[in-house]
């Protein structure tokens, strides 16, 4: 019984030094956020700003290596996933990008000064404005299977081509380049995220949003 005690009280400390090493290891100004895998870590996660894979070619986040959100939008996503999970226990989901600093956002939006403005905000949000990822209420993810790969879309994640459009989904099936598996797996995920009121976006199959601008300007302060 000493024993089993001794054991209880060690994991115990072990477990609230964890916590006390994952709130240090949050960036400034991340300390009202969470890392949605604490609430379900049967979430996957593939943070592509921390990489060179995404639309810059180059690394973007040097200090996030987690996905974090406001609270109640991590507590939704879980929700997400396992409703995901009662349709394809061989499923999850994979979350490319949750909050995104407004510094980043600015890094991207001038990324792409051979573009249009007018264009331009129909794949980056105009820093000016802000993004919901900014307020940490927005996520950019995909589905994948149980050896982790990502189902096929039709178009990769930030694909800026005009196949990549929810929007223009019909279009391109007709014309023979999207198949009737990338609509099917685009459907699925939309399914699974509208179970909890997210709202995909005209222009990419991944991003969802978890409200409106306006409604997270109200609710969160924007990460810098």
């Amino acid at each position: 019984m000493k024993k089993l005690i001794l054991s209880f009280i060690t994991f115990i400390l072990i477990f609230s030094f964890q916590i006390k090493e994952s709130k240090l290891e949050k960036p400034a100004g991340f300390e009202n956020l969470i890392d949605v895998q604490s609430i379900n870590p049967t979430i996957k996660i593939e943070i592509k700003y921390a990489t060179a894979d995404n639309f810059m070619h180059k690394q973007l986040y040097f200090n996030i290596n987690k996905i974090y959100l406001q609270p109640d939008v991590a507590k939704r996503i879980s929700e997400c996933q396992k409703f995901l999970k009662k349709l394809n226990p061989e499923y999850s989901l994979l979350v490319y990008d949750g909050v995104r600093p407004l510094s980043v956002q600015k890094a991207m939006w001038n990324a792409l000064d051979s573009i249009p403005v007018t264009k331009r905000g129909k794949f980056v949000s105009n820093p000016a404005n802000g993004s919901v990822h900014n307020y940490a209420a927005a996520v950019d993810l995909t589905i994948c299977d149980k050896n982790g790969k990502p189902l096929d879309m039709g178009a990769g994640y930030d694909d800026i081509r005009e196949i990549a459009y929810p929007s223009k989904e019909e279009y391109y099936l007709k014309q023979g380049l999207l198949k009737p598996i990338h609509i099917k797996n685009r459907k699925l995920l939309r399914k699974v995220m509208s179970s909890q009121n997210f709202k995909n976006i005209p222009t990419e199959w991944w991003h969802f949003n978890a409200c409106s601008r306006k409604e997270a300007k109200i609710k969160y302060k924007i990460i810098l």
